[in-house]
């Protein structure tokens, strides 16, 4: 029942913080050069998640073929960059890193 309930209050916890920044800037214009920085919030914070988790294998870098991860990940960057479709991104990526894993027997 504890976890239950740290959660719930996390989760609200959560939901307020964000709920007042929607209340606090809704009713103002926000500047143009901020607006235009906050359009790139995503892909600089979307890489600084998944790079780590495709090239450090125990805190180590592992740029080797025995590294499955870089590998499916590199294809999967093909894959968006040719296609830019994110549902194909996913699959393309997802399937080569279950082929590999099972071929290096990981």
């Amino acid at each position: 029942m504890t976890l239950w309930l740290m959660l719930l209050v996390i989760g609200a916890i959560t939901y307020a913080i964000r709920l007042s920044c929607i209340g606090l800037l809704e009713q103002r214009d926000m500047p143009a050069l901020l607006l235009k920085a906050l359009r790139f919030v995503p892909i600089a914070v979307l890489p600084a998640i998944i790079l780590p988790q495709l090239f450090l294998r125990n805190n180590m870098l592992a740029l080797s073929i025995q590294n499955p991860r870089w590998i499916a990940g590199m294809l999967a960057a093909i894959v968006a960059w040719r296609t830019r479709n994110v549902l194909l991104t996913i699959a393309v990526g997802m399937v080569a890193l279950w082929v590999l894993q099972f071929l290096l027997g990981r």
